[in-house]
């Protein structure tokens, strides 16, 4: 079993910045690829930015200039740096991990519970 925890949502004023954190536990050998996806209300899930273990990073083309990803490997840590916050960010943000379990040595993709990030006056 692998957990995906986030932690750092909550309110702020537009062009404010906030912090992600997503740690994955459990039952661990490595972690490919971890990222962070955002569904806002009526909208489907959209991938906002992953990087691999080696360091190479996407992201969406609304969030470029503005939110960096970053990793600790050693921590099992996915970061997102959000800075500008527009509130067409506001969303539940989820993170995501390809896992190659450290038990059967399967991968598979697990998910956070989302943590919410409002962007309001």
């Amino acid at each position: 079993q692998v957990q995906l925890v986030e932690s750092g949502g909550g309110l702020v004023q537009p062009g404010g910045s906030l912090r992600l954190s997503c740690t994955a536990s459990g039952s661990i050998f490595s972690i490919a690829a971890m990222g962070w996806y955002r569904q806002a209300p009526g909208k489907e899930r959209e991938l906002v930015a992953a990087i691999t273990s080696g360091g190479s990073s996407n992201y969406a083309d609304s969030v470029k200039g503005r939110f960096t990803i970053s990793r600790d490997n050693a921590k099992n840590t996915v970061y997102l740096q959000m800075n500008s916050l527009k509130p067409e960010d506001t969303a539940v943000y989820y993170c995501n991990a390809f896992v190659w379990s450290g038990r059967s040595r399967d991968g598979m993709d697990y998910w956070g519970k989302g943590t919410l990030v409002t962007v309001s006056s």
